[in-house]
């Protein structure tokens, strides 16, 4: 045996034994953190899984087969125009109500598809940041100040962290840039507007299915959540129509395939997500069984979720160990949490955007969070880094863009987005705590 090769698999095996020889059973707090790491994955598979990262998958997929590469490197590549690249990547977000999970696969989809670093960087960070509904929630209950600064942070933390990852890995981009260039483009099987309607039809789908509940029964909002089905369901039936008109799927074929959700939904309409999961099960015999770019496109959905899930069940187990639900503990005290974030130090941003960072936040959660943070004595500097640093990263997160990007582009992203946070804290801190 060779100990200069064998020693590094004996400490993991040490290692392992160790925690196990030594774990904490019994003890209150221990027990209690484990619990919080089951409950967090419970609540993350039943509320974001299925009417989240699913439809999502499928768009990911999607961009990889029927979103042309030379359309995503004219727009988002890294010799596109850097006023619409950026602009496009940091502003996509606000018609997305989707947290940082969700965001992931379409990140994977425009990377592959050979999207410049930056703008993908900026896609990353903003997707889930400038959520519209998150906005408007943080500005009616933490009030307009933290509203907007979080709004207006996000865009241009998510245009300069861009900027700053495609200057350190500038060499690597224009290898990138070069490779793409030799590339010759692909053939357009359809002209733009049908592509662009097609994915207008799983945006929507994606976006009212996770409508979420507003505070107030009264108001455009509540409306819209109490249609929300009503609307997900038009949306769906246009992207049937899509894959009839343009994606040579017989009419026989779509009604067979969507025959079981109208029927889950017309027996059992007080219990959608029946539906829903019986649609995309549909969906997805139709596209596996079959040849051709529908058949590669549920490939593509496919190897995303095999790549994402695993990773992001995975961390969120260790989010809950570690921190536990929202109001919950884990095995750090929340109060620790609380009593590091008061006033507006340097110290206090920096602990705000770093347990923000590390922290799971499923979408529109972080406010009410927050407001009790605020209330147990949190600064408004820190409040906004949490803000910028939470939806945007977490554990789960880390995990994923490290398959996707590799281990130092992660590590780079994730001190800038700390950075940033701590920046924007201490401004906000100083001039309107």
């Amino acid at each position: 045996m060779t100990w200069k090769t064998e020693w590094k698999p004996l400490l993991v095996v040490l290692g392992v034994f160790l925690a196990f020889f030594y774990l904490p059973l019994g003890g209150e707090r221990f027990d209690n953190a484990v619990f919080e790491a089951l409950y967090l994955a419970q609540d993350y598979a039943r509320e974001h899984v299925l009417l989240c990262l699913v439809p999502a998958f499928f768009i990911a997929g999607a961009i990889g087969v029927f979103i042309s590469q030379a359309a995503v490197m004219k727009y988002l590549g890294p010799k596109a125009n850097k006023a619409v690249a950026y602009g496009v990547a940091s502003c996509s977000g606000t018609i997305l109500a989707v947290c940082s999970c969700t965001i992931l696969p379409l990140f994977a989809g425009i990377w592959r598809m050979g999207a410049g670093l930056g703008p993908a960087s900026a896609f990353l960070y903003a997707g889930p940041a400038i959520n519209i509904l998150a906005v408007i929630l943080t500005a009616r209950i933490l009030g307009p100040g933290l509203g907007l600064a979080r709004a207006i942070g996000a865009i241009v933390f998510s245009i300069v962290i861009g900027l700053l990852m495609h200057f350190i890995f500038r060499k690597e981009e224009k290898e990138k840039a070069a490779q793409m260039a030799a590339m010759p483009e692909a053939e357009v099987a359809r002209p733009l507007w049908q592509n662009a309607i097609y994915f207008a039809t799983m945006i929507g789908v994606l976006v009212f299915a996770n409508w979420g509940k507003p505070g107030e029964p009264t108001g455009l909002w509540h409306a819209i959540y109490s249609a929300k089905w009503v609307v997900t369901s038009l949306f769906s039936l246009g992207f049937a129509a899509c894959l009839v008109a343009w994606f040579h799927v017989r009419l026989w074929q779509m009604g067979l395939a969507a025959l079981p959700a109208v029927a889950l939904g017309l027996l059992f309409p007080q219990m959608p997500q029946l539906a829903f999961v019986a649609g995309i099960l549909g969906l997805s015999m139709l596209t596996s069984t079959r040849g051709g770019e529908l058949g590669e496109w549920f490939d593509q959905s496919w190897g995303f979720a095999k790549q994402i899930l695993p990773l992001l069940l995975f961390g969120v187990l260790i989010a809950g160990l570690l921190l536990g639900r929202p109001g919950e503990e884990g095995l750090i005290p929340s109060a620790w949490v609380a009593q590091a974030v008061g006033g507006n130090s340097l110290l206090s941003n920096f602990v705000a955007s770093f347990a923000g960072a590390f922290m799971y936040f499923a979408t529109l959660t972080e406010v009410p969070i927050l407001q009790g943070l605020i209330g147990n004595g949190m600064g408004q500097g820190p409040a906004l880094a949490l803000l910028l640093a939470g939806p945007a990263l977490s554990l789960p997160n880390m995990l994923v863009i490290r398959s996707v990007m590799g281990t130092q582009k992660t590590v780079v992203f994730v001190l800038l987005v700390v950075v940033m946070a701590t920046i924007s804290g201490m401004i906000y801190g100083t001039f309107f705590g």
